[in-house]
This record gives C-alpha cells, structure tokens and sequence, in this order.
C-alpha cells in the first residue's frame, strides 16, 4: 500500500507515533463507562420515569433565547468535569419533550415500547453500518427477515425492500424506482432524456410527494391532485378522467401514489380501484401506508386495505402505530428483478468486491441512496419476538376500537362565548383562533400536547391521535377537561 502513494507515508506515521505513547489508550475507558453509567440512570429517570408520569409535565417550555442560556449550548477549546457534563444530560432531558408521556397527542409517535427501547440502545452501542455483511453479518440477516414478514402481511411471497430514514424518504424511493422501471436511461442521461412525466395523488397525501417530485426533477406542476370524497378518499373515477387528461397534454403519467390513512384524517383510500385504474394504464402504484400500515396485523381490520397485495410498493412506518421509536420505516417491493439495487447501485469497489469469499449478495448497501445506513430493524425484531403477531394485533385492536374507521380524532372546541352562533358573518374566522390560543396555554403550562391545522375549507381544528400503550380512560377524560378548561374563557 505505501509503495503506491508517492507521500512518505512510513515515516509520517512513524512521526505520529511517536507524539505520544501508543501503550497508553487515548480514552479513559473506565472514566467513559462510569460517566456512561451516571447518564443511564439520568435518563432512566428524567426521561423514562418522570417522562411517563402524568403527575409530571409534558414539556417545560422556555422562549428560545432563554432555552439557548439555560443549556449554555456553546462548545468551547477545553472540555467539562463530569459532574457538569452530567447536569448538562439531565437539562437536556429536563427541557426536551416527553414524547412517551401519556399526554403527547401531537403527531403519529409517542408512548414507548421498552422491548423496543432495548433494541434501539444495542443499535447504538454496536454502532454498526448496515452495508456490507462482514461489517453487519447479523442486521443483513435480520433486516430480510423482518422485511419478509411485513412482505407476508401485505400478501407478497416474494418481493424485496430496505428500511429507510423515515417515511418522506421511503415515498421518494418508491418514486425514483417507478421513474428507473419505465425509464431506465435516467441513470445515465439524466432529467433531460425524458418526456414530461406526471404523478397522480390525493389532496391529503403526505407532502413528501411534492417534496419528492422536486426533489427529482419531477416538478411540482407535474403532481396532480385527485378529487376526494366527502370522507377524504380518493375517487377513482377522477382519476382515470384525470390520467386520460394528462395524456392527451402530452404528459407520461408513470405513478399513483395512494393512502392508507391520511395524516389528518387518518382516511383509507380505495385501493382495489385504484389498483384497476392501474393495471389499466400501466402505471405504478404506491400505498403511503406509514401511519395506516399497522392495520395489516389485524384480521378484524386489514380490509381498510383490501387490494394492498395489487401495488407495487408500500411505505410503512413501525414507529407510528406499532410504538417501535424513531426511526423504523420500511419500503417494501413486489419486484423480485432485484430493481432496488439496478436503480440505485455505484458498484463502489472498496466496499462491494465480487471476488469476496461468501455470497456477495448479501452485500445490501447498493439497494440504497446512502453508504452509512443505521440498523432499524433491530428494535422491531425484538418486538416482534417478545410479543409475537398475535400481541402485536392485538395492540392494533385496542386502538382503533370503537372508532369509527382509524385512530385520528378530529373536532373543533367552542368556547362559550360562540356557541348557537354558527350563523354569524365572523363566526368561521373567531373559530379558527380558538385552537391556536389554546395550544399556546397548554404548552407554555407544559400540561398537554395536540396538533391542530386547517384543511380545505375547515378552519383550525384539533387533531388528536389515540394509541399510546401508555392511555387509559383517566387520560382521555384530563384531554378533554383540559381542552375545556384552558378555552373556557375565549
């Protein structure tokens, strides 16, 4: 190797070593364990103790410039003692919200699965890049393995997959795979080579579908939004009038880019349909089932996906519904031509030699857009061994019964002083303070969290999303006491 570098790399080293003694470690090790061990508790504490106890806040919130003071976040030429390092862990964990409390209902993770939570701290002290199998020979392994099984639920027996950095990511992939299987010489030649292309998705799709399209020079112009129902699903018939439309403007559409529950409304689209629709124009079809996903586990409710089996990727998310932590997203494929990796390979040859001595394809770094990939299947394996598919159905059984249809509750608080007032001129626009002013309290109290948007012609209203294993029926009641007592007076 030194004798192919023109630099004198022998005695550079040789220079190196001798700056310090190599006999002596650079780490404390026993230092670093005990400080590490100091810092668990904290966090056993701060986070997983008093961040589940509903006696405790939520959130301490703090205005910016106050926060940035308290955590003195600034780094400096010299390090700390231990003692201040420590207190810096625990204000970190003091100031940061308790997203396993069982009063965060603000977005589509919460709670903590702790068979999961162990998995997510060996990823971490393994610290392992899930690309090559000499490097992660265990995770290449148990990453097929889960994907298989989540492939089964969908209804394929073969297919292919990777986990991704969160399901904005996962769409975009499912995305540029459709684009590559119609059009492979965008590799090589790039945007320019190609027709204008055209995508097709509802309203209430995740905006990573317009991320996505600009991101690979799609364009957003080219996304096009599908009619819904009055409950928010796509209507296929649109969509087909749509497609037809596209065509005749000298477009290419190439996917259909569906839901299996919305963000908001927590909606199903018709998949069966749109899966005919499909078939019909040879178009691509993708579920966005990232939050909606988890049904699948459930015999009594896995028909809000009929016609799942018919697509030919599927974004699913773990970490929502399934409590598995962030992050745990998973692209799945019907495709068994090995596409993921045609679409995306660089054949780096300091990683993917093909004259290695054990099966090269199990080399799976290829398959993705990045070179250090985290291990994200490990917290869902160890679920999913602790519990079996048995428990993990029936987690989805206890959140969605006695919904309606999904886990997304979705309503608007009148204060006092608007009720029997719905016909009023201003009505509409004193409405759509109300959720705001309310959310500020609660934060600033540091007693709840809940989302709340508009959509389409609906004023602010809240969001709430029931399925924290951690709820019970006394946490439901303080939400809405709570709701009522911090709007009592708008």
């Amino acid at each position: 190797c030194i004798e192919l570098l023109p630099f004198d790399w022998l005695t550079f080293i040789m220079e190196q070593a001798s700056l310090r003694d190599l006999n002596e470690p650079l780490i404390d090790h026993a230092e670093g364990q005990f400080f590490l061990n100091e810092a668990f508790k904290i966090i056993m504490e701060e986070v997983l103790s008093n961040g589940t106890d509903v006696k405790q806040k939520v959130c301490e919130w703090k205005e910016p410039e106050e926060l940035a003071l308290l955590l003195d976040l600034g780094v400096r030429e010299t390090g700390e003692p231990r003692d201040k390092l420590l207190q810096r862990v625990r204000d970190v964990a003091k100031y940061s919200v308790k997203t396993s409390h069982p009063h965060f209902f603000n977005q589509q993770y919460g709670g903590v699965d702790y068979h999961s939570l162990a998995g997510r701290f060996l990823t971490e002290a393994l610290n392992t890049n899930l690309f090559t199998y000499e490097a992660a020979p265990v995770f290449v392994l148990m990453e097929n393995e889960v994907l298989r099984g989540l492939r089964q639920l969908v209804g394929w027996t073969e297919g292919d997959g990777i986990f991704c950095p969160g399901g904005s990511t996962s769409n975009m992939y499912a995305m540029n795979l459709a684009r590559y299987q119609r059009f492979p010489e965008v590799k090589s030649q790039g945007v320019w080579a190609l027709p204008r292309l055209s995508i097709f998705t509802s309203p209430e799709s995740h905006y990573s579908v317009k991320k996505g399209a600009a991101f690979l020079g799609i364009g957003l112009d080219n996304v096009i939004f599908v009619k819904v129902d009055d409950r928010g699903r796509l209507i296929p018939e649109d969509l087909d009038e749509k497609i037809e439309l596209s065509k005749s403007q000298g477009a290419v559409p190439f996917l259909v880019s569906c839901m299996s529950g919305t963000t908001v409304q927590g909606v199903f689209d018709p998949l069966d349909h749109i899966a005919d629709i499909c078939d019909k124009h040879k178009l691509w079809m993708h579920v966005d089932a990232c939050w909606g996903g988890s049904v699948l586990f459930s015999k009594k409710h896995r028909h809000l996906m009929k016609g799942v089996d018919r697509a030919n990727s599927v974004a699913w998310n773990p970490h929502k519904m399934l409590v598995a932590g962030l992050q745990c997203s998973a692209l799945l494929l019907k495709d068994t031509t090995n596409l993921l990796k045609q679409c995306h390979s660089a054949n780096a040859t300091y990683l993917f030699q093909q004259d290695k001595f054990y099966d090269v394809n199990l080399d799976i770094g290829d398959k993705s857009v990045q070179c250090s990939r985290k291990v994200d299947c490990l917290k869902l394996w160890l679920m999913w061994k602790a519990v079996g598919s048995m428990g993990l159905e029936d987690m989805v059984i206890s959140y969605i019964f006695h919904k309606p249809e999904f886990v997304n509750v979705c309503f608007w608080f009148i204060p006092p002083s608007l009720r029997g007032k719905e016909g009023t001129e201003d009505y509409q626009e004193k409405l759509a303070k109300v959720a705001p002013v309310i959310k500020e309290r609660m934060m600033k109290q540091g007693t709840m969290m809940v989302g709340y948007q508009p959509l389409g012609n609906k004023v602010n209203f809240f969001r709430v999303t029931v399925f924290s294993p951690l709820l019970s029926q006394k946490d439901m009641d303080f939400f809405l006491d709570e709701i009522e007592r911090l709007g009592k007076d708008l």
